[in-house]
């Protein structure tokens, strides 16, 4: 019997509320858009649903504008997970910091489940 192929799709993406560190739960959705405020502490990014890939590694990079981190230009911040479950929902985004300045721009979201692309999406932060 022949594998079946992942189902994925992007189920939000835009604005949330806050993600707990260290908690299970995935953060809500405040508003669907891919215009993010550039202030202090905002939540942003998008929520993949997969369905029919469990253990298949996805792998996620998000290209950000120009920051500096200790002195240098901080690199895209890159991951992997494995999918958990046959029916699983992941979050990925982050939350802007001080100095809030460097931060607006195009913030590019890329996930690849198994090397395969299964999600692009670029949210601008405006101030």
């Amino acid at each position: 019997m022949a594998k079946q192929k992942p189902d994925v799709k992007i189920e939000s993406c835009g604005l949330y509320t806050p993600l707990k560190k260290g908690g299970k739960e995935l953060p809500k959705l405040i508003r669907f858009t891919d215009e993010i405020p550039c202030e202090l502490g905002v939540e942003f990014g998008y929520i993949l649903h997969i369905k029919k890939a469990r253990g298949m590694k996805l792998t996620f990079q998000i290209d950000h504008p120009p920051f500096f981190r200790d002195g240098e230009i901080d690199p895209p911040f890159t991951g992997e997970e494995y999918v958990r479950s046959n029916d699983w929902k992941f979050f990925l985004g982050d939350t802007t910091w001080e100095p809030i300045e460097d931060k607006a721009g195009p913030w590019r979201i890329r996930s690849w489940l198994n090397g395969d692309l299964i999600a692009d999406r670029t949210l601008m932060l405006v101030r």
